[in-house]
């Protein structure tokens, strides 16, 4: 079997079971004696185990197996679970994922572990453990699972079996068994049940379909089949699907079912009402409600990057299609480039949707984090997560994760005091730090809150001193929010000393410029002894973006719209100077003006108009106004790169195709405002 194509499957499988080990392990941790996480568990590291061996990343198979021989004795109650025994198997999850990303960079996946096997070692042998290998004991699991008799049927499906059975129609019981470290077995099931669906109607399955989907089971499976085959022709055709080790036929006899015993019935309802209570619900309206290709299919980031591109440019078109539709003013097509225009805007959403992830992809790294951080700082951290479920575009996701550890390592070191400080200041000894995602208009918010010590705004305002950023006499007319923003400054740093988890003076000013690299912004609450907020501010998608398209002379520049705050037209007579720079007043506030002209050197004179057209924009707590010739309108663009050769042009940050054929720079409101 070639090996590098299923490359790509095994790591992103194993990246699943890892963070399914750390979940688990995390609530493990809270509840030592819930027998079913430990299952949970020892089932992803049995199956990671299996993966790893049959793609030869022998290191990874061997410390999985020795972590799964001290799961199978805590299970088998062996072994009492404590705090110690813990601490090594997070410490053998996270050199198994130190493994996974090595591969993921090309290498072996090999690690020196000895230690750490020594001390997995250890465990088994500080108490009298079974000699059974996990292999044995996942096969007596497996052969358990043969003599389960799918026998508690609801009324709906025993209706199904018993008019088949009337209509000339065989009940089938099969029982699967797929081979020993099967490497996809999620992938060898859909086999099964597409050969399964070719020659009748699968009933009902043991485990549920959700299991089968989430490998949740060991290496057997039984279904109940509907159909007119015989027994040969079907189990001919599922031994065609490779790894499949055993079929095992039977007749599914309908009035014998009905027929038990109801002490032995009422024992099996109770086993089902109880296995359910974990597990969703059967959709029990619709036969075909097992079959596994319902759900989710995975697709190559690629692919979709393929698609949105060729999007792109129809959308480019679209646009060229408008304009020669209204200089024409021919009645049939405008009606047809409308209802293009509808049609695409619909295939629009549906692929940004397609593109958009939950962000609980960056969210399920940070407990396992917080809780090592707050072992090495002895401190007590609750960590509570909001709006995990919330959707961020794929390519704003794998930028967002770093920006957000810088946020929790220094809320984790510099916010929340230790449990002696806390307590000598009335508060509660475990601190809290908060994870909130929401969406807001075409706006996704992320928040990290704390109820620690919050930002001392003397100590902020007397090391931006020390450090020139500003002077005695501004600091008098800063606000508290103005104040705090200066810690994003470059080189910035109140902390009394210097930590591995923060504070050596870079951190926070490049995840600012990381978020505003992606369109966002970010701003802090604190109140001094109650704690701190910051508030992350990013796009929904990044490709597709809405602007105002504005004219300087004859070129045409876009303003995003989530920069501006409004348009006004300003009377020449109403400008002021301070500073040797023209303002306006604007509410009561004193705005800058920034004459796109002069910034992008555009040839030609300046009109000698009384009026000013301005677009008035937005970055944080600052606003500026920048003048422009002429106000073209809104429209949805496509934010194209300028490449490499132009990618330090000041206050650019991409350019569009017009519908006119014209190319459109677009305006990089944040660099203009800094």
């Amino acid at each position: 079997m070639e090996m590098n194509e299923y490359l790509d499957v095994f790591i992103e499988e194993s990246k699943e079971h890892i963070q399914s080990l750390n979940n688990h392990l995390l609530e493990l941790e809270n509840d030592p004696t819930n027998m079913d996480k430990v299952n949970e568990i020892f089932r992803s590291a049995h199956t990671l185990k299996g993966m790893s061996a049959t793609m030869g990343f022998q290191d990874l198979a061997d410390l999985t197996h020795k972590m799964e021989n001290v799961l199978d004795a805590i299970r088998n109650d062996k072994i009492e679970l404590d705090s110690d025994i813990l601490d090594v198997v997070f410490n053998a999850v996270d050199n198994l994922e130190s493994m996974v990303f090595d591969i993921i960079d090309g290498g072996d996946g090999k690690k020196d572990v000895s230690q750490l096997v020594a001390q997995l070692e250890a465990i088994e042998q500080g108490e009298v453990i079974s000699n059974t290998a996990p292999e044995q004991s996942a096969a007596t699991t497996s052969n358990a699972q043969q003599t389960i008799d799918i026998g508690s049927l609801d009324q709906f499906e025993t209706t199904v079996l018993q008019q088949s059975s009337d209509s000339g129609f065989f009940n089938y019981k099969i029982h699967v068994q797929l081979e020993e470290g099967c490497l996809l077995k999620a992938a060898r099931v859909y086999m099964v049940f597409e050969v399964l669906e070719q020659m009748g109607e699968v009933v009902k399955s043991e485990p549920t379909v959700t299991e089968l989907e989430e490998e949740k089971f060991e290496n057997d499976f039984t279904v109940l089949l509907v159909s007119k085959e015989d027994q040969d022709t079907i189990e001919q055709k599922i031994m065609k699907v490779s790894e499949i080790k055993k079929v095992e036929i039977s007749i599914f006899d309908i009035n014998q079912i009905q027929a038990n015993d109801s002490k032995e019935e009422q024992s099996k309802e109770q086993k089902s009402a109880s296995k359910q209570k974990n597990e969703p619900a059967n959709d029990k309206t619709n036969t075909k409600s097992t079959h596994v290709t319902s759900k989710t299919i995975r697709v190559n980031i690629e692919r979709l990057d393929a698609l949105m591109n060729l999007f792109e440019e129809l959308v480019i078109d679209r646009g060229r299609l408008e304009q020669i539709s209204a200089t024409m003013k021919d009645t049939e097509l405008q009606e047809t480039v409308e209802h293009m225009t509808r049609i695409s805007g619909d295939l629009q959403n549906i692929i940004l949707n397609m593109r958009m992830v939950p962000i609980d992809q960056v969210f399920n790294r940070f407990p396992r984090m917080v809780r090592q951080l707050a072992k090495d700082l002895n401190k007590q951290i609750d960590l509570v997560i909001y709006g995990a479920e919330t959707e961020l575009d794929r390519t704003v996701i794998d930028e967002i994760g770093d920006p957000l550890v810088h946020l929790i390592r220094n809320g984790l070191d510099h916010g929340i005091e230790t449990p002696e400080e806390r307590k000598q200041q009335g508060k509660d000894e475990k601190g809290t730090l908060t994870l909130n995602a929401y969406h807001s208009g075409n706006h996704v918010f992320i928040e990290i809150s704390d109820n620690g010590a919050g930002i001392n705004r003397d100590k902020v305002a007397k090391k931006a001193i020390e450090n020139g950023v500003i002077t005695e006499e501004q600091v008098a007319n800063l606000t508290d929010s103005q104040i705090n923003q200066l810690i994003f400054e470059s080189g910035f740093s109140t902390a009394d000393k210097i930590s591995d988890i923060s504070g050596r003076g870079v951190g926070l000013d490049v995840v600012k410029n990381t978020i505003e690299s992606l369109g966002g912004s970010i701003r802090i609450e604190s109140e001094f002894g109650k704690g701190s907020l910051f508030s992350i501010q990013l796009p929904l998608t990044l490709s597709i973006i809405s602007v105002l398209l504005v004219e300087v002379q004859k070129e045409k520049y876009a303003i995003p719209l989530s920069s501006i705050i409004e348009t006004a037209i300003v009377n020449k007579n109403d400008i002021m100077h301070a500073h040797n720079k023209q303002v306006i007043d604007f509410r009561g506030k004193v705005v800058p003006l920034i004459n796109l002209h002069d910034i992008f050197e555009v040839p030609g004179e300046k009109d000698d108009d009384n009026f000013y057209s301005i677009v008035l924009i937005r970055q944080g707590g600052k606003m500026a106004g920048l003048v422009v010739d002429t106000f073209i309108g809104q429209q949805e663009v496509v934010l194209k790169s300028l490449g490499d050769y132009l990618s330090d042009v000041f206050a650019i940050s991409g350019a569009t195709i017009l519908g006119d054929g014209q190319v459109a720079l677009i305006v990089d409101t944040n660099a203009l405002i800094k």
